[in-house]
């Protein structure tokens, strides 16, 4: 394993198994999350993603698991109340001292206005991340951020063809995070490593559609880190040859473009948190594929 590319996928899956297109059931959720905490790809892992009003469900399964062995940290969806929200977070993280910890928040707003908001009553342990309209103007939103100290949260994909937002965009947001030092983390249509074109569910004659890979997306934000208006992003974002990419402890080479390990470090702590997903095994199985892990 190759310092750069450690440096790069640690941590880097939030297991969102409860969500489509996989949705298995909390049982099977709890079950597979203890199997990647013990497994050796666990480095690779960060945070259950969970529904707040499904929190006291996840309790009831997870607790034969939490045997304190492991620490499981989770990313809570917000309800629209937000007061009990962080209520139930407080009593859960009592409770599971040592075992469990909540200690991110995800919240969907429509205004700019909202941040600043909800910033008066975040407490400093909790990162929360805001997901926002992308087709609005983003500008709003991002001084919202930059002057709460809060971070975003980008949708990048779904279940049909037209909840992809466009590379163009994505760029966009990722850029005005860099520039802000924003953090951000992303969800949805991230499956697999480099752009392609698949089934967008795993049902049987599922649409396909082109989208987006999680290797792509990250690198660009690191590329972005070490130049703000490379246009070789565009290009980057594309990139559908894993052959193109070299790795070794020093950084990672692409075409004419070289991305030192300390700058992918600064990428994935000040930047490219995470990203989401519903399987856990598929980003693994398709590194494993193009012979990266």
């Amino acid at each position: 394993m190759n310092n750069s590319l450690k440096v790069l996928l640690s941590e880097i899956v939030d297991y969102a198994g409860l969500f489509p297109p996989s949705q298995v059931t909390m049982a099977v959720a709890v079950q597979n999350f203890d199997n990647y905490l013990r497994s050796e790809y666990a480095w690779m892992l960060g945070r259950f993603v969970v529904p707040i009003a499904r929190l006291n469900e996840f309790s009831k399964h997870a607790k034969p698991l939490l045997d304190g062995e492991y620490l499981w940290r989770l990313s809570v969806l917000a309800s629209e109340d937000l007061v009990e929200t962080l209520r139930a977070i407080e009593r859960f993280n009592k409770a599971n001292d040592g075992k469990a910890k909540i200690d991110s928040l995800e919240i969907k707003v429509t205004e700019a206005s909202e941040i600043k908001s909800a910033a008066e009553f975040l407490p400093s342990e909790i990162n929360t991340y805001f997901e926002f309209p992308q087709e609005d103007i983003l500008t709003d939103f991002i001084t919202a951020l930059a002057i709460t100290k809060q971070r975003a949260k980008i949708r990048t994909g779904g279940i049909t063809q037209d909840a992809f937002p466009s590379t163009d965009a994505i760029i966009r947001f990722m850029r005005m995070c860099v520039a802000a030092n924003i953090p951000f983390k992303a969800t949805a249509g991230l499956h697999h490593p480099l752009r392609c074109v698949k089934p967008l569910t795993y049902e049987t004659n599922a649409p396909v559609g082109t989208m987006n890979g999680f290797l792509n997306l990250f690198l660009s934000a690191c590329l972005l880190r070490q130049n703000l208006n490379t246009p070789a992003v565009h290009r980057l974002m594309s990139e559908n040859n894993g052959e193109n990419f070299a790795f070794d402890e020093d950084g990672i080479s692409w075409a004419n473009q070289n991305i030192s390990t300390n700058t992918i470090a600064l990428a994935r702590q000040k930047n490219a948190i995470s990203f989401g997903s519903c399987s856990f095994a598929e980003p693994i199985e398709d590194l494993q594929t193009i012979e990266l892990l």
